[in-house]
């Protein structure tokens, strides 16, 4: 019993990490169409970053780059696609997709969306903020995170019990911060623009809550998926 569980575990987390190398991909493609220089492309050099240290490949990486900027004959063209609506017990959320195919990604989102309520452009984003998030890590004991964000530009900060610190940004200041923090003895762990809810929803049981996680999850396990945002606490 013991052994069929551990090849089973490992079946999940080949599973899980071959569906974050796909969203990894396919966010380098998208950010590549700017440009192949990681240099010349901040969204590029953070998809790079991000890519690295989810242990990609060097040759992964590099033909992901030249796809995404032409520069191979099978190139993939990814349309950004945003939908919105509740999960159960009206917890607000929005899903960011990346498709070659949109009615197809629309047909999912419709049957992902049967236990809770799809709905249109707008209709819970006004209760998201859209920001830049970056996730850091202090590099020496006299690191001051308030005195980072202020010096390196960042609009407010989050600590978090591992001793990380969320710093959040105007999403034009996003990879102007990420440059700045390491002066101020900060490491970056992760980058992004992304939505934080403004009322997240507290009031939930441990029976609604595990309902809604489970609805998160089968929506982020859809290959078209790159992230779901949802206002919960």
């Amino acid at each position: 019993m013991g052994a069929q569980w551990k090849v089973k575990h490992k079946e999940i987390a080949a599973n899980a990490k071959g569906r974050i190398f796909t969203k990894l991909t396919k966010e380098i493609m998208v950010a590549a169409r700017n440009g192949a220089d990681p240099d010349m492309n901040p969204r590029l050099r953070l998809a790079v970053e991000q890519a690295k240290k989810a242990s990609m490949t060097r040759e992964t990486l590099e033909r992901a780059i030249k796809k995404g900027a032409g520069l191979l004959d099978e190139g993939i063209n990814y349309e950004k696609l945003t939908y919105e609506g509740f999960a159960p017990h009206q917890v607000p959320v929005i899903v960011e997709c990346l498709t070659d195919n949109a009615n197809r990604t629309y047909s999912s989102m419709r049957v992902l969306f049967r236990k809770g309520q799809l709905g249109n452009s707008g209709s819970v984003s006004w209760d998201f903020d859209y920001l830049g998030m970056i996730e850091a890590t202090p590099t020496n004991a006299e690191a001051d995170p308030d005195l980072a964000a202020i010096e390196a530009g960042a609009q407010d900060l989050e600590p978090s019990d591992d001793g990380a610190t969320l710093f959040l940004t105007e999403p034009t200041d996003l990879d102007s911060v990420c440059k700045a923090l390491p002066e101020y003895g900060f490491n970056v762990e992760s980058a992004k623009l992304g939505y934080r809810p403004k009322n997240p929803v507290t009031s939930l049981g441990e029976v609604e809550r595990e309902e809604v996680e489970a609805f998160l999850d089968a929506i982020d396990e859809d290959d078209d998926v790159q992230t779901v945002y949802a206002g919960l606490e």
